[in-house]
Order: C-alpha cells, then sequence, then structure tokens
C-alpha cells in the first residue's frame, strides 16, 4: 500500500460514462464529461479502438497521438493492473471508460477501483446511463430491494434451475431479480422464461435503452408468451418478480 506523502499531489481515477448505444453522447451525458474528458490523457478501457471513437465524439479538438490507453478485458493479466496507476502518482488524472454505460458496474473497471483503493488515490464517478438502473426504474418492480445477478448459466439446464432459484428468492422476499444475456440469445431467453417461470410473475424486458428504439414493458409471464418479439442484437435486461 502507498502511503500520501506530504506534499506530493497525486492524480485522481475519474469513471467516465458512455453511452449504451451509437447515439450523440451529449444528448445522454452531461456537459462534466466533456470538460473531464478534455483534461485527461491517461485512460484505461476495454476496447481501444471504440474508445478513441467515442472520446473524438465528445472531444473533436482533443489530439488522439496524445492520448495513453492501457486495455482491461478478460485477457490482461490481474498483476499488472495496479501499473495502470502508475499517472496517478505523477500527478495526472487517469480515466477509465467502459464499453457501454458506467465503469465498475457488470464491467471490468472494478478491478481498477479497487487498485486505487489499495493505493490510496481518490476515485471520482462521473454521472452517466447504467441500463441496470435505468430499467430497474421503469419496470414498476421493487426498487427498494433487488439483486443484480450478471448473466445467467449457459448450460441449459443449470439455466433453468438459476431462473427457479432467482423466482424462488423473489417470491420469499420481495426481491426484484435482474440480469442480462448475450444479445444474440436474447429471444432464446425469452422463449425459456415463459416455458420456466410461474405464469403470474411479472418480468420487465427493457432493451435499447436510450436510443430511439428503446422498448421497456413489464407484463406477466403468460402475457410475455403470447407476444413476439424482435430482440435479435439488441442490448437488454431482464428483471422478474414473483
Amino acid at each position: 500500500m502507498e502511503e500520501n506523502k506530504p506534499g506530493l499531489v497525486l492524480g485522481k481515477v475519474y469513471l467516465i460514462p458512455t453511452t449504451l448505444g451509437d447515439n450523440a453522447p451529449l444528448e445522454v451525458l452531461p456537459i462534466s464529461i466533456k470538460r473531464t474528458l478534455e483534461g485527461i490523457n491517461h485512460f484505461v478501457v476495454e476496447n481501444e479502438k471504440s474508445a478513441r471513437r467515442f472520446i473524438k465524439k465528445v472531444t473533436p479538438n482533443k489530439p488522439q497521438p496524445s492520448l495513453q490507453i492501457e486495455t482491461l478485458n478478460k485477457y490482461t493479466d490481474p498483476a499488472v493492473i495496479p501499473s495502470f496507476l502508475d499517472p496517478c502518482i505523477s500527478g495526472h488524472h487517469v480515466g477509465i471508460l467502459s464499453e457501454a454505460g458506467c465503469p465498475g458496474i457488470a464491467d471490468p473497471g472494478a478491478s481498477v477501483v479497487k487498485a486505487a483503493h489499495d493505493r490510496r488515490i481518490q476515485v471520482v464517478p462521473l454521472v452517466g446511463p447504467s441500463s441496470i438502473l435505468m430499467a430497474m426504474m421503469s419496470s414498476g418492480m421493487n426498487g427498494q430491494n433487488f439483486a443484480f445477478n450478471g448473466y445467467l448459466p449457459i448450460d441449459k439446464s443449470e439455466r433453468k434451475a438459476k431462473l427457479k432459484h432467482l423466482e424462488r428468492l423473489s417470491k420469499e422476499t420481495g426481491q426484484s431479480q435482474i440480469f442480462m444475456e448475450t444479445p444474440y440469445r436474447n429471444e432464446k431467453l425469452v422463449v425459456e422464461l415463459t416455458k420456466t417461470l410461474q405464469k403470474s410473475t411479472r418480468l420487465c424486458i427493457a432493451a435499447d435503452i436510450t436510443l430511439p428504439t428503446e422498448f421497456i414493458q413489464t407484463k406477466s409471464v403468460h402475457e410475455w408468451g403470447e407476444i413476439e418479439l424482435d430482440l435479435n442484437k439488441r442490448p437488454t435486461i431482464f428483471i422478474i418478480q414473483a
């Protein structure tokens, strides 16, 4: 652990939200995001190409060659993550960018944030869209007690057991259960939901949040079983409450 030495001014770690799809950034992001990006040249991102494209959209006059970018994904060696914050020790700010939405939420950026706390570097979260929270807000379900469960198991029998478990947990505790799926498997998941869950269980399907094609509806599982949906390759959040 590094101690803050007298007279040493550390840089900060800024958690910078991005858009949830291909729309104009400043339609859904506050102007503070632009101001923050203008003052940062060191970034930790999931994908360098898309991160540079986002930065260019928000700050078109920012010189791209000046950017120092570290990539953080499932292939990153955990041992090198603390070094991503070395610029902070020299007084430079570091920005963390997610591929979509808020860094650290269903996002590998959390490991960098943990390293920042370990090194006593200030972490600054900025306001921006979170598909998980926005789906929860608009679902009409229990916003006092909810849980995000990430991705469900890929194995069919394990996924069915997980859905049954979440439904039972929701019924026993009143807790809303949130989860997601790889976009190209969305429609298959909807079929499984309608076959696995109780007909009276409420299901919210929230797709393309903040985009012109946004779709958010809550119905009973029985009602969803009678509706044809086009969710293929559309980022979607699912919430159930028994």
